[in-house]
């Protein structure tokens, strides 16, 4: 283990959790990162594992300038932090461009959820108000003010988009699961097996996505 994730695997290991490693973190955020991208619909967030990451990079950034000029550990993990960084932005690029394409259906969804239970950061949540309130002040000075009286109303049910969660996706399982069943004109159930890779329709299995039983790949 090279001198940034060393110190960063102490740090993180002082919490007497066994699996909190950075490489076990790296790996969370990088399935998060393919799971959101395939998903048709916007995922639970996993800020604590981005803002971990980050940690990380802070790390390796520190101990990079502790490094001789040409020593070629400079290069490496100039690299591996290029290469987190990717992920990290690709990641959140995703979710912020789903909150602008289902703005509405994903803040009526969030509205029925506890804090806790919100598949938004607070961040992410004050972008989406933002995001349709200028969608409304768009509608309202282009076109609702030009229209007569009784259709002027700013009709949020009617411009609600909803992700098609009946898509299918392709995906890894990671813990065997029995009777999922297919919707189709029979209904079919079938096992999943661990290590199997199916292509399947998203619905069925969304729950298993958010449980982590299964991977999207």
């Amino acid at each position: 283990m090279d001198d940034s994730v060393a110190d960063v695997s102490e740090h993180l290991d002082s919490s007497d959790n066994e699996e909190f490693t950075p490489g076990k973190v790296l790996q969370d955020i990088e399935n998060a990162w393919l799971n959101e991208k395939f998903a048709p619909e916007i995922l639970p967030h996993q800020s604590e594992l981005v803002d971990c990451m980050l940690e990380q990079i802070s790390h390796m950034e520190e101990n990079m300038k502790k490094l001789k000029k040409g020593d070629i550990r400079l290069a490496i993990h100039k690299m591996e932090i290029d290469r987190i960084r990717f992920v990290i932005k690709s990641y959140l690029r995703t979710r912020l461009e789903k909150i602008e394409q289902y703005t509405i259906h994903i803040l009526s969804e969030d509205d029925k959820k506890s804090p806790e239970e919100s598949y938004l950061t607070p961040g992410e949540r004050k972008f989406a108000k933002e995001y349709l309130a200028n969608i409304e002040t768009l509608f309202r000075t282009v076109a609702l003010q030009h229209m007569p009286a009784n259709f002027q109303a700013f009709e949020v049910d009617k411009l609600t988009v909803k992700p098609n969660l009946n898509s299918h996706v392709f995906l890894r399982v990671n813990k065997p699961v029995q009777g999922i069943i297919v919707p189709g004109t029979t209904n079919d159930e079938i096992d999943l097996t661990a290590g199997a890779q199916r292509l399947i329709q998203y619905q069925p299995i969304a729950s298993l996505v958010k449980e982590g039983a299964v991977q999207l790949i």
